[in-house]
């Protein structure tokens, strides 16, 4: 997906917010959140996305803990959808 796809679900009221199931192109689908952190903007201008697995949300949501996000690249994301 490029990033203005991606962008444009995440804006609905996803970030930072509300799981997303997201399916990749040759590995297994994870459920998280998409996060915005400093370098956001920068990040999404090449397509990488930071988003929290839903085993570590919570722990997230307490401490705002970036390490645990990992980033993905769009370009391997072939579908967003809610849980």
């Amino acid at each position: 997906m490029t990033n203005v796809q991606i962008e444009k679900f995440v804006q609905q009221n996803y970030l930072d917010k509300t799981p997303v199931k997201v399916s990749f192109r040759g590995r297994k689908p994870i459920v998280g959140i998409f996060i915005s952190t400093p370098d956001y903007s920068e990040l999404k201008a090449k397509n990488f996305w930071r988003i929290v697995g839903e085993l570590n949300i919570e722990s997230y949501r307490k401490s705002r803990d970036m390490n645990l996000a990992r980033m993905f690249s769009g370009s391997e994301i072939t579908k967003l959808s809610a849980p």
